[in-house]
């Protein structure tokens, strides 16, 4: 379907166009009408167009190392996506789809570079969309770094383990040993007062069974929470590598879209002094 002029004149990047090239950007790009959950494009796919959003929703994502989708971008009104892929001329590194029925402008790598030939002071948009892509990605890696491994330990924790460890860390403190300590010195105290009528009298036979009794009890307790301690551990170990070897993937990713961007910058920057030039 054609496009109106009067479209245009609503996206932030076409906005300084005067009325000719308006019109003359109009009789190039296409309108299309989505609906609702279908998918404008795919990873994988070839990148012919890049999208404007003019009405509706989109949500652009992408799947990571875990094959779990990731959401990077719902763009707004007047925005673009599909974007740095359409300049790069390189297959689409995410998936765009329509959350509700949607409307975009399909704009051509074509349609740019008549634009910028037109207008050399629409690259300054083109670059700022660009950036705005560039953090996102630089978002989605700090959001993804930050996962909480206690948070995911916990979740998985038994109530047997809990007690184990409530036990562990009540006979460890000083609370308990001075709380033991004062009650066999009452217990004495009252044996020894009692002489001939006391229950247990010196050497404390029926103490020392508790003693052994609780000791007996306490020891398995607190190696169940020490063996649960080293399972955090490597659960840590495991997540700390995982977040390493993701963010090692990520940062080269990264860097190998950067190193594209800037040529692509460049490119741009060429174009518009040439276009100055004349």
């Amino acid at each position: 379907m054609a496009c109106k002029p009067e479209l245009l004149r609503n996206v932030p990047l076409f906005a300084l166009l005067d009325d000719d090239e308006t019109a003359v950007l109009a009789s190039q790009v296409d309108i299309k009408t989505f609906a609702a959950r279908e998918r404008i494009y795919k990873i994988g796919e070839p990148s012919p167009q890049a999208y404007i959003l003019i009405s509706g929703r989109v949500r652009v994502s992408t799947v990571d190392e875990d094959h779990q989708e990731v959401v990077i971008d719902e763009p707004g009104r007047g925005e673009f996506f599909g974007f740095a892929s359409m300049l790069e001329q390189t297959p689409h590194q995410t998936n765009a789809l329509t959350l509700e029925e949607t409307v975009c402008l399909e704009v051509s790598r074509d349609d740019i570079a008549i634009l910028l030939e037109r207008k050399p002071h629409a690259g300054m948009d083109l670059l700022t969309t660009l950036g705005r892509q560039f953090h996102a990605a630089h978002t989605l890696v700090r959001s993804r770094a930050n996962r909480n491994p206690n948070e995911l330990i916990e979740k998985e924790t038994t109530m047997g383990e809990r007690i184990a460890d409530s036990v562990a860390k009540f006979g460890g403190s000083w609370t308990f040993i001075i709380l033991f300590g004062m009650s066999l010195i009452v217990y004495a105290a009252i044996n020894v007062a009692l002489r001939k009528s006391a229950w247990d009298p010196y050497p404390f036979i029926l103490l020392n069974l508790f003693l052994s009794m609780l000791a007996s009890v306490q020891a398995p307790v607190i190696m169940m929470s020490q063996n649960r301690q080293d399972t955090k551990d490597r659960v840590r170990g495991e997540l700390d590598f995982e977040v390493n070897r993701r963010a090692e993937s990520e940062i080269q990713g990264l860097a190998r879209k950067l190193s594209m961007m800037d040529e692509k910058i460049d490119d741009l920057g060429n174009l518009l002094r040439m276009t100055t030039a004349r």
